[in-house]
């Protein structure tokens, strides 16, 4: 499977991260050591199956590395026409395409084995679009300070994924409608009003279950939908604030030294065998 990685926005006067981005990528943004959306790319790369990478925003100047293909296309201005091209190509490579991955480049914590779960666990099912939501409480459990939005169902509280699967169809039809969702992707309240007034009113009361929720959508937009739930806080761990980006920061860090003294062990008792001989 083809995954198509957003990296093109670029944090205006008055973003959160704005001083942090010198002008540039928000992707580019330096996350212990190595530009945030570098370590999507790395957990893509350690993904089985993940075949090819196509990166929207970014440019072979960027200085990023893969070692799977590569296929770098200019920013299209809006985040459905990003999708669409990035689609698009993927069809391109491989006409008999069906599905794809939309990564955004904002969640550094990702992991190669985070990626294969989630294809994985969408390719049991032929549906046309796959989201994943976190429950509050496993957010909470692995990122405590992370202070996400959370959109209050009657079963659980839930924040959305920034990895999800989509069937290549979805780039080509109700056009307007995904304009007006995505516009809205930060706002779970007003993407429920695009859908329907009577489903804003139940989110608003609290009187609809995540089930429930994804059956009435799809049937108003005319999909078949799948919530997928993860027990897993990092592929819904996106970076937007200062403080989410200070936590990546120290937590990656934390990482890095972590599998440094890890390998340096091992390399240790590597020596140690090879003197004994």
């Amino acid at each position: 499977m083809d995954a198509i990685v957003t990296a093109g926005g670029i944090p205006q006067p008055g973003d959160p991260l704005y001083s942090y981005s010198n002008g540039d990528s928000k992707a580019l943004i330096d996350v212990a050591g190595k530009p945030m959306v570098q370590w999507v790319l790395d957990a893509l790369n350690n993904s089985s199956r993940v075949d090819n990478i196509i990166l929207i925003g970014a440019s072979p100047k960027s200085g990023l590395t893969s070692a799977k293909p590569i296929h770098y296309i200019s920013n299209q201005g809006r985040m459905l026409a990003n999708i669409v091209a990035g689609v698009n190509k993927a069809i391109e490579l491989n006409k008999k395409t069906e599905y794809v991955l939309l990564v955004s480049s904002d969640i550094p914590a990702l992991k190669g084995e985070m990626v294969d779960w989630l294809v994985d666990t969408s390719m049991q099912t032929k549906d046309d679009l796959y989201y994943g939501v976190c429950p509050q409480e496993v957010m909470e459990a692995r990122y405590p300070e992370s202070k996400r939005t959370y959109t209050k169902l009657k079963d659980m509280q839930i924040c959305g994924a920034d990895i999800n699967v989509i069937h290549v169809s979805m780039a080509t039809t109700h056009l307007n409608l995904w304009e007006q969702l995505i516009g809205n992707r930060k706002s779970p309240l007003r993407q429920a009003g695009v859908v329907g007034l009577d489903i804003l009113f139940k989110l608003l009361t609290r009187q609809i279950a995540l089930q429930e929720l994804v059956e009435k959508a799809s049937a108003r937009i005319g999909i078949k939908g799948r919530a997928i739930i993860w027990s897993q806080a990092e592929p819904c761990m996106d970076v937007d604030k200062p403080h989410q980006l200070e936590i990546m920061r120290e937590d990656l860090t934390r990482q890095k030294k972590k599998a440094a003294a890890a390998e340096k062990r091992l390399k240790n008792k590597l020596d140690t065998a090879v003197k004994k001989k």
